[in-house]
């Protein structure tokens, strides 16, 4: 079965409050789709990052898969990897190479009329899932955060997930302006804790935004406070301060979001920089890369959790015997939601992602027509 010219669309959508993290703000989330074709089955994957990935997909991978096997993923894969040694890889190349592998494999699945975590071999019936979001631009009723800038009020979205939808573990931004506001992002951490309960965990991600020895002192304080996560306390380029940062903490210190092949794993490994590695399908290079990754990691005693965008994640994520979680982050989830029919539920803490053939979800391309700009 041959597969035909994939086609491309991007969609921008407005967030539904500002949001910003420790590093960056933002208003809209742009979501990058190809969609590839064999015989009556259609795939469809995609990224989130500028409309770019979307013409450097289209202008330079997709007819690189045209005429080929639909069924032979290694072999696309591997084209498309070798086709962008001068374009560079990490970054935009990379995030189209995961948008069309990751359809390739929800195609497989179709054609062979199989769900795509059956077609992986499933360890998993359920994938765990942590709630994502505490944007440093919400504000909150609780005293401890009346100083906070305007926004949506963080209460109520862990108090939603938490006690709403019993997602058992939870994780908020920290970090605010460069790591420039300590005292707010500590009082935050406690107003959270105050309102998930002592049961539930707590995870915070600091995007980047400390020095060193800062993220050592505030790490100190989220041990008071039951954190057990501290993603990306230093930046992820800096392998030895994030090893310095894990030596000196009790809670597990995590990066990898921002792994854009398996090099850039191997190297976060053997650094000995993370307790658990994050991976995100849709920026390492798809599926193919994503499973390599999570391999790479058990044979090194680690765990895995899977980075935003949690239905391009969870049949695959279901696969992994080392899996810890996937992340049900707000932006991804909302925009999944509007932009699929087959959404998973996360009430309960966990998804099951056998929905139908492939990874279960079918494009709303009329429904979100409003929202393209390419």
């Amino acid at each position: 079965m041959k597969l035909r010219l994939p086609v491309v669309s991007v969609y921008t959508v407005p967030t539904d409050a500002p949001e910003a993290d420790g590093t960056l703000a933002w208003n809209s989330t742009t979501v990058v789709i190809a969609e590839v074709t064999a015989g009556d089955a259609t795939g469809t994957g995609w990224t989130y990052g500028p409309a770019a990935v979307g013409d450097f997909l289209r202008d330079h991978l997709a007819s690189l898969v045209e005429g080929r096997d639909a069924l032979d993923i290694p072999a696309a894969h591997e084209a498309m990897s070798r086709a962008v040694r001068n374009a560079g890889r990490p970054g935009v190349a990379a995030c189209a190479i995961s948008a069309l592998d990751i359809a390739l494999w929800d195609l497989k699945a179709r054609l062979l009329e199989l769900p795509l975590d059956r077609l992986l071999g499933a360890c998993h019936d359920r994938v765990p899932v942590y709630g994502s979001g505490g944007f440093t631009t919400y504000h909150d009723t609780l005293p401890h955060c009346l100083e906070g800038v305007g926004g949506a009020p963080m209460a109520a979205q862990l108090n939603g997930w938490v006690h709403g939808q019993h997602i058992p573990r939870v994780k908020i931004k920290i970090g605010q302006d460069w790591g420039r506001a300590v005292p707010r992002d500590v009082a935050r951490v406690r107003a959270a804790r105050q309102v998930i309960g002592q049961a539930a965990e707590l995870y915070v991600d600091a995007n980047g935004a400390y020095t060193r020895k800062q993220a050592i002192r505030v790490g100190h304080t989220l041990t008071e406070n039951g954190v057990g996560w501290f993603e990306e306390p230093v930046s992820s380029d800096d392998l030895t301060g994030l090893r310095l940062v894990r030596d000196a903490l009790v809670c597990d210190v995590t990066a990898g979001e921002y792994g854009y092949g398996l090099p850039c794993f191997a190297r976060m490994i053997a650094a000995g920089a993370v307790d658990c590695l994050q991976i995100d399908a849709t920026r390492c290079g798809g599926l193919t890369e994503f499973l390599r990754a999570a391999a790479l990691a058990q044979a090194h005693g680690l765990e895995v959790s899977a980075h935003c965008a949690p239905h391009a994640h969870a049949a695959a994520a279901a696969a992994l015997p080392n899996l810890r979680h996937i992340e049900w982050f707000h932006d991804h989830v909302r925009l999944e939601d509007m932009f699929f029919d087959g959404a998973l539920d996360p009430t309960g803490g966990s998804v099951t992602p056998t929905q139908g053939l492939g990874h279960g979800l079918t494009l709303r391309a009329e429904e979100v027509q409003q929202y393209r700009v390419a």
